[in-house]
């Protein structure tokens, strides 16, 4: 039998989401607390690896067991007493027994936060960047996105993935606040490294380093080295994981 399990977690303390020797992992204390609850080793596959120190809001894992767990609910609370303060399981439900988190989804949704000035409360959780910006550029540049489907200038290097090919559905900058400003960007799929090569980017257009032309030409040359660097980690979050009705 099948299982999908969706978490939350702050990934500060984190090598990321995937087991790694040598190194603390999301998916590791969930096994962990899964095999001590249910009294049988528990692995667990997760929908999307986010690197050392990313977050997410809605992380989706699935795991197998012979038996049918006969209170999902009653699962869900004991495991979030012995899971780290920073680490959230938030609902258990089964689904058909071939049914994988990571090929069955169709979107997924990533934010990445920049906090304007400087902040004891956002150091985690967003980047801090107070150069000006030209945010109006920004989603100028933005929208060029959907004008291609070829991104491997935007991948890590020696990526092994069959295309870089990806669909975006969404891509905006918006001011949530006075002081905090949020990307919004959603794809069929992403590659390694894919959301914090893009902000790092269109960075560069806000400082006024690189046009809109210029940004459409990077897309065009698939060349991670003509693209922007790689903004922290601490900006970014998971945020959806979506799958047909």
């Amino acid at each position: 039998m099948r299982y999908f399990l969706e978490c939350s977690y702050l990934g500060t303390n984190y090598c990321g989401w995937q087991v790694q020797h040598n190194a603390l992992s999301v998916q590791e204390e969930i096994e962990k607390g899964l095999s001590t609850l249910l009294k049988t080793k528990i692995g667990i596959s997760g929908s999307s690896r986010t690197d050392a120190g990313v977050h997410a809001y809605r992380q989706i894992a699935h795991f197998d067991r012979e038996t049918p767990i006969s209170d999902t609910h009653q699962l869900v609370y004991r495991l979030n007493k012995i899971l780290p303060q920073d680490i959230v399981v938030k609902q258990i439900y089964q689904v058909p027994s071939d049914y994988h988190c990571r090929f069955e989804a169709i979107s997924r949704k990533y934010e990445y936060r920049i906090i304007r000035k400087k902040s004891p409360f956002y150091q985690h959780i967003a980047y801090q960047f107070e150069m000006d910006l030209d945010i109006e550029k920004m989603n100028q540049a933005a929208q060029v996105l959907f004008n291609h489907i070829d991104f491997e200038c935007f991948s890590k290097l020696h990526t092994d993935v069959k295309t870089f090919n990806c669909t975006i559905l969404e891509a905006e900058w918006k001011q949530e606040k006075d002081d905090l400003w949020v990307f919004h960007i959603k794809a069929n799929r992403f590659l390694r490294g894919m959301v914090r090569a893009i902000v790092g980017t269109l960075l560069e257009v806000g400082l006024g380093k690189l046009s809109v032309e210029g940004f459409e030409e990077v897309i065009l040359q698939k060349n991670r080295q003509k693209a922007g660097r790689s903004v922290p980690a601490q900006g970014l979050f998971l945020m959806e994981v979506n799958y047909p009705n």
